[in-house]
């Protein structure tokens, strides 16, 4: 069974409402920063996002949820059915409540369901910037839910009283050595909108934590969820289809790219979903280069693996000999996320790139490499010169970080066939390996 990151360590505020009430804008005034996206338009929350946040000294988490209508249909019924999950799992509930339109029927609807979950509940009465305002958000006294806490999510106006009245409504958080621990360990879905992200997600967590729809862009915000696999606990985190590079994206979609990016940083191997069905583009090379490039482990995974024929597999092997010659040292993995075809194969694949992206050589050992190495091919002699490496040594891990002390400067082709014979001899398989070259200054003549 999946829970929020947070459950079982800090109380869960669900924060619910109908659609552009002010929900996203009032969870960045919680949290003290710009993390929900936030837009004008109605819809660009979709799933449960959790966000961790403090007030007075105390933690606690936040939960976004889509814009909550009991009479949808179609995506905005599973939008919904989210939003009826974040109730059932969160310790209480903030109803947020346009002031200046007033109580709706849906509103109305939305009471009967707080008021049978038994769950604690503030109500706040948002968009009040004047004391005409104030005066309009009175009637909200009759939806039966106690004193409606008047604020304007966008100007901070009444926020304190507001998350006050949060504390008061949210259990203690329990004292708990755990807290202190490193936790699960994080991956992230990436890729291309519509690969199958979201439902790769939903089959490890064995329910639809994540609203799934043939329209592309349905996830929006990253979104975290503790699963168990294999009798671990994973820190899986699904995020935004990166469309195009973000200085190209607008909008809402802009700052999801972002998102997207954070939550790649955040964690700590990211797996790469691609369409096995549709040909591989320049996107999906983009991003896997773009992971590389942070220094996170790495496995590639063709999802859709059902819908390819056998001539889609005679070219697919031939597209990934070209587009992804730079990174031939990731586990790749097939799929078909909606059906769990191999999907149980993941955890090997994520295990692999964690074991190499913590390995770690001795300092003897990788010597009596590099010594062999030069020997057997040494550096290109230029303008007269051969640079030499004289010693190297490990600096870091995770991602695996060498420092090579030479002569002289070596030609990257020399560096790429340093890091291809280091692969070669001590694995290395799902992480990218840097290396640094530090040159020996000329002494300068007396």
């Amino acid at each position: 069974m999946a829970e929020s990151s947070g459950a079982g360590r800090l109380p869960v505020l669900a924060i619910i409402g109908r659609p552009n009430v002010g929900k996203s804008t009032l969870v960045n005034r919680i949290i003290g920063r710009r993390e929900a996206v936030v837009e004008d338009v109605p819809g660009v929350t979709r799933d449960r996002v959790p966000y961790d946040a403090e007030w007075n000294g105390k933690a606690f988490t936040v939960v976004d949820t889509g814009g909550w209508d009991p009479d949808a249909r179609g995506l905005a019924e599973r939008i919904a059915a989210q939003a009826e999950v974040a109730v059932q799992a969160a310790d209480a509930v903030m109803f947020v409540v346009d002031a200046t339109v007033g109580i709706t029927d849906a509103d109305a609807a939305v009471v009967r369901i707080l008021r049978a979950s038994g769950k604690p509940v503030v109500l706040a009465a948002n968009k009040v910037d004047d004391q005409r305002g104030e005066m309009e958000a009175a009637s909200l006294w009759n939806l039966g839910l106690g004193e409606p806490y008047v604020v304007s999510a966008l100007h901070g106006r009444g926020s304190g009283d507001l998350l006050d009245a949060v504390l008061d409504a949210l259990p203690e958080a329990p004292d708990d050595e755990d807290a202190l621990d490193d936790g699960p360990r994080r991956v992230a879905i990436v890729g291309k909108p519509n690969v199958g992200k979201s439902s790769l997600l939903n089959t490890l967590a064995k329910e639809e934590r994540v609203v799934v729809d043939d329209v592309s862009g349905t996830t929006v915000d990253p979104v975290d969820e503790v699963i168990v696999l294999g009798g671990r606990q994973w820190h899986f985190i699904d995020t935004a289809g990166i469309r195009r590079r973000v200085r190209e994206a607008s909008g809402h979609e802009y700052y999801a790219s972002l998102r997207t990016n954070g939550a790649v940083e955040r964690a700590e191997v990211a797996v790469v979903i691609i369409d096995a069905s549709a040909p591989i583009t320049e996107q999906d090379t983009r991003i896997i280069t773009s992971v590389a490039e942070t220094g996170r482990a790495l496995v590639v995974v063709f999802n859709k693996w059902d819908l390819v024929d056998e001539e889609r597999r005679y070219y697919i092997e031939r597209e990934i000999e070209r587009e992804l010659v730079q990174v031939t040292w990731a586990p790749r993995i097939n799929i078909a996320a909606r059906t769990g075809w191999h999907v149980d194969r993941l955890v090997r694949a994520i295990d692999t790139a964690l074991d190499g992206w913590e390995s770690r050589i001795g300092t003897g050992a990788l010597n009596s490499f590099l010594g062999r190495l030069v020997a057997e091919h040494p550096h290109p002699v230029r303008g007269g010169k051969q640079p030499k490496i004289l010693f190297g040594t490990q600096a870091s891990t995770a991602p695996p970080t060498f420092v090579l002390f030479t002569s002289g400067k070596l030609e990257a082709g020399y560096l790429r066939y340093v890091e291809r014979r280091l692969r070669e001899d001590f694995g290395f398989a799902g992480t990218p390996i840097h290396i640094q070259q530090r040159p020996r200054e000329k002494r300068g003549r007396r």
